[in-house]
C-alpha cells in the first residue's frame, strides 16, 4: 500500500482465560445473559408472564466466535461455576441484560437500538473501530475488507484503503441506528493524499553498491519509507542517526529527476558538499555552494556562487547547495530553474511562518516532485511549529491554518495557536502518512559506540585574511631556513617560526569563533546535551556568553576553575536535566571527568598533543555511558587546522579510530589496552619539522582526499 506506514493489524483471539476453549466461553456468556434476564424479570413487579431469553448478543462485549446454540442450552460447567463468573468478570465486566419490557416498548415504537462506532487512526498506522458489542455491527465489520479483530485491545482494525467501504457498510446496518464518529476531515484528506502517493520502493536497487553496503539497517528502513511515501517524507531521526546520509541515498534512487537543490543552514553548507562528494563520488565541479560574499577561507574545490553578485547567477551544479538565508534573494531564479528533488536540511528552520525565510521557502517545496525534510527536532510538543513542514509536503492537505490549529493547537497561554491538542491523533497521522523517527535508543544495538565527523566551517574574508598573511611569513621563514649558511641563523629562525606557529594557534581561533557559535546555533536547536572542547582563552569564553545569550543553562570548566568546585559542576551537569551543555578547555577539562549524561561532543579547537583529544572524548565515552557517542570537529581551511589535522588523524588511526567521516566500530578495549597516548605524542617540533620539509606552496588542506 502506497504513502502509508506498515500495518500489522492481523486479528488474534485471547482464548486464554481458565483453560476453557472458545464454545466454552461463549456458552458460559449466553448462560449468564440468560440467568440474569430471568432474575430481573422475576424481581420486577411490572411483570408475572414467563421471561424468555433474550435475544443472543444483545449486549456482550466481543464479537461471537461461533453460530448461537438454542438460548436453553445449558453451560458444559454451569452458570454458578466460580471460573464462569470469574471468567466473564475479567473478560467483559459487568453485564446488563434488556427487559424484555424495554425491548418490547422500543419494538412497539418502531425505534431500532442505538449504538456509538468510533473510528480513530490507530497507532500502527490502520484504522481502528470501538463500540461496544452487537452481533449485528460484527457481522458488519466482517464485510470491510481487511478488517480484523485484535482481541487485546478489543478493537476492529482495517488499512485506510478501506475506509470508504467501512463507512457505507456501518452507515447500513439493518435493524439498528448506528451513530458513526468519523474521522476529521482533516485527517481524512491526509490519508486520501498519502493513499495516492507512488509507491517508489521498486528503484532501492539505484543505490550504488558501495554506499548501500555501509548503510544501517535502520537507515535503509528510513530511505525505503521516504520512497514508499512517494520521495516526499520527513526524516526525523534523533541528531547523529545519519539524516543527511539517508537524503543522499534517495536522491541516488532518482537520479533521472536531478538536478538536486539542497537548503541548509549557512554554517552546514559545506559539510553538505563534502558528504555528497564523499558518498556519491561525484567532481567537485558538479557540486556548486552559493556563499553569501567572495573571499575567505579556502573551499576544497567545489564550485562557488556569491548571492552578494550583481545581476543574476546561475546554478547549474548537478547538486547545489543554498542556505535558507539566501533563498529570499534568489526566489524566482529558483522557481524559475524548477528543481525536481528538493532537501531541506534542519527544516525546523521553517517553524515560524511568517519569517521571510519560510515564506520564500515553501513555494519552492512545494513545486518540487520530491521533498526530504530533514530535522532531529520535530516539535511535537509544538504543533503550530509543523504546519510549514506539513504544508511544504502537502500544500493540497495542509491548507488552513485554521483547521489545523483548531484541531490540534488548543489551550497554549501565550496566544493562539500555541497549545497542543488531539497531539496522539497528530503523531499518529505523521507516522501514517509523512513523518519516520527513530531515537538513538530504539536503534542503540545497530549503532557502533564512537563516531567521528569532521564539520567544515565556512571563514569570511575578514576574520581569515590574518591568518592568511601569518602564512604567508611562515612560507617566507620557511625559504630564509632552507637558505641559511649557519647554525646560529638557522636556530634563530626556528625559534622565530615557533612563536609565528604559536600566535598561528592564537588567531586561527579567534578566526574560528564566529563560524562555530554559528554551527552551535544548530546544536541548540537539536535539543541534547553536549559537551563542547576549546583550548584558547577567548574561545571558551565566546562559547559561554553565547550559550548564556540563548538562554541554554551550562557549566563551564577550564585552567581557572577550582578543583575543589569542579566535581560540584560535574555533579549538576549529571543530574539537572536543564543544564545542556559543558564548555571545557581541551586540558582542564578533558582528563578525570565523567560526563557521560551527553552522547554529542564537539571540538571547536584541535590540540598539539593527539592524545588530549582522546581522553577529552572519553569523558563520555566511558563506563556509564548508555548511548553511542557523536563527536564532531570543527575545521576550517586557511588556519592552523590545515597544520595541525594530519598529525592528530595520523595518531588517531594509528589507534584503530577512522577520522574521515565513516563510521567505524570502536571497541573501549582497543584504547585501555595501549600505552597511554600522552607517552607517544607528536609535538611541536614535528609540525615545524613538516612545515619546513614541505614542497607545497599552500598548506594542505584537511578536506578528505577522495
Amino acid at each position: 500500500m502506497a504513502g502509508l506506514g506498515g500495518g500489522g493489524w492481523g486479528g488474534y483471539y485471547d482464548d486464554d482465560d481458565w483453560d476453557l476453549s472458545a464454545e466454552q466461553l461463549d456458552q458460559i456468556e449466553r448462560d449468564a445473559i440468560r440467568q440474569l434476564a430471568e432474575r430481573k424479570a422475576s424481581s420486577s413487579a411490572a411483570s408475572t408472564a414467563p421471561v424468555p431469553a433474550p435475544a443472543l448478543g444483545a449486549v456482550s462485549p466481543l464479537p461471537s466466535r461461533a453460530t448461537a446454540p438454542a438460548a436453553a442450552a445449558s453451560s458444559p460447567l454451569g452458570g454458578n461455576h466460580p471460573a464462569a463468573r470469574a471468567s466473564l468478570e475479567a473478560r467483559f465486566g459487568k453485564v446488563e441484560a434488556l427487559s424484555p419490557m424495554r425491548n418490547a416498548v422500543n419494538n412497539s415504537q418502531g425505534s431500532a437500538p442505538k449504538v456509538s462506532v468510533h473510528l480513530f487512526l490507530h497507532s500502527s498506522g490502520v484504522i481502528a473501530a470501538k463500540f461496544p458489542y452487537h452481533q449485528l455491527l460484527v457481522d458488519a465489520c466482517r464485510k470491510i475488507p481487511k478488517a480484523s479483530w485484535n482481541a487485546k485491545e478489543r478493537i476492529w482494525m482495517f488499512p485506510p484503503s478501506s475506509l470508504s467501504i467501512a463507512e457505507e457498510v456501518l452507515d447500513s446496518v439493518h435493524g439498528l441506528a448506528v451513530e458513526v464518529r468519523k474521522l476529521d476531515p482533516l485527517v481524512q484528506r491526509a490519508l486520501v493524499a498519502a493513499l495516492a502517493s507512488k509507491d517508489l520502493r521498486g528503484f532501492y536497487d539505484r543505490i550504488p553498491p558501495e554506499v548501500e553496503s555501509k548503510l544501517m539497517p535502520f537507515q535503509r528502513e528510513g530511505i525505503r519509507f521516504v520512497l514508499q511515501h512517494g520521495g516526499r517524507a520527513l526524516i526525523a531521526d534523533e541528531m547523529g542517526l545519519g539524516k543527511t546520509l539517508q537524503a543522499i541515498a534517495v536522491a541516488s534512487c532518482l537520479h533521472d529527476a536531478w538536478p538536486v537543490l539542497v537548503i541548509a543552514p549557512s554554517s552546514l553548507r559545506l559539510q553538505w558538499a563534502s558528504m555528497i562528494q564523499s558518498w556519491l563520488n561525484i567532481p567537485m565541479e558538479d557540486i556548486l555552494v552559493v556563499l553569501p560574499q567572495t573571499g575567505g577561507s579556502h573551499k576544497a574545490g567545489f564550485r562557488l556562487v556569491y548571492s552578494n553578485t550583481k545581476g543574476d547567477f546561475r546554478l547549474d551544479g548537478v547538486f547545489n547547495v543554498i542556505s535558507y538565508d539566501v533563498v529570499p534573494k534568489i526566489q524566482s531564479t529558483l522557481l524559475d530553474l524548477d528543481f525536481k528533488i528538493v532537501i531541506a536540511d534542519e527544516s525546523h528552520f521553517l517553524k515560524n511562518g511568517q519569517a521571510k525565510r519560510t515564506i520564500a521557502s515553501l513555494p519552492v517545496l512545494q513545486k518540487a516532485q520530491y521533498v526530504i525534510l530533514l530535522s532531529g527536532t520535530p516539535a511535537l510538543s509544538r504543533p503550530i511549529e509543523l504546519f510549514t513542514q506539513l504544508q511544504a509536503l502537502y500544500p493540497t492537505v495542509y491548507k488552513n491554518v485554521s483547521e489545523y490549529g483548531n484541531r490540534y493547537c488548543k489551550g497554549g497561554f501565550f496566544g493562539v495557536y500555541q497549545g497542543a491538542s488531539n497531539h496522539e491523533e497528530l503523531h499518529n497521522l505523521m507516522k501514517a502518512t509523512v513523518m519516520i523517527r527513530r531515537l538513538k535508543k530504539d536503534v542503540l544495538s545497530q549503532l557502533p559506540v564512537k563516531r567521528r565527523q569532521q564539520i567544515f566551517l565556512d571563514l569570511s574574508e575578514k576574520d581569515v585574511k590574518y591568518v592568511r598573511a601569518l602564512f604567508h611569513e611562515l612560507e617566507t621563514l620557511k625559504i630564509k631556513i632552507e637558505s641559511a649558511d649557519s647554525k646560529e641563523m638557522i636556530d634563530s629562525l626556528k625559534f622565530t617560526q615557533k612563536n609565528l606557529i604559536t600566535k598561528l594557534y592564537t588567531d586561527s581561533a579567534t578566526a574560528k569563533i564566529p563560524a562555530v557559535l554559528d554551527f552551535l546555533g544548530t546544536v541548540i536547536e537539536a535539543d541534547c546535551k553536549f559537551l563542547i572542547f576549546a583550548h584558547h582563552q577567548n574561545m571558551v569564553e565566546a562559547i559561554e556568553q553565547y550559550l548564556l545569550k540563548k538562554k541554554v543553562k551550562c557549566i563551564k570548566i577550564d585552567g581557572q576553575t577550582p578543583v575543589t568546585t569542579r566535581q560540584t559542576l560535574v555533579t549538576d551537569f549529571q543530574n539537572k536535566d536543564d543544564i545542556r551543555a559543558a564548555v571545557l578547555s581541551i586540558r582542564a577539562g578533558g582528563y578525570g571527568l565523567t560526563l557521560t549524561a551527553a552522547s554529542t561532543v564537539i571540538f571547536a579547537e584541535l590540540s598539539w598533543t593527539p592524545g588530549d583529544i582522546i581522553q577529552a572524548e572519553d569523558r563520555a565515552h566511558r563506563i556509564g555511558q548508555v548511548s553511542s557517542v557523536n563527536i564532531y570537529y570543527l575545521l576550517s581551511n586557511d588556519t592552523i587546522d590545515d597544520l595541525m589535522w594530519d598529525a592528530v588523524q595520523g595518531k588517531l588511526e594509528n589507534l584503530g579510530q577512522m577520522l574521515d567521516g565513516q563510521e567505524n566500530t570502536l571497541d573501549v578495549s582497543q584504547i585501555d589496552s595501549r600505552p597511554s597516548p600522552s607517552k607517544q605524542q607528536k609535538t611541536l617540533d614535528g609540525f615545524l619539522k613538516r612545515c619546513s620539509t614541505s614542497t607545497e606552496g599552500q598548506p594542505s588542506t584537511k578536506h578528505p582526499r577522495f
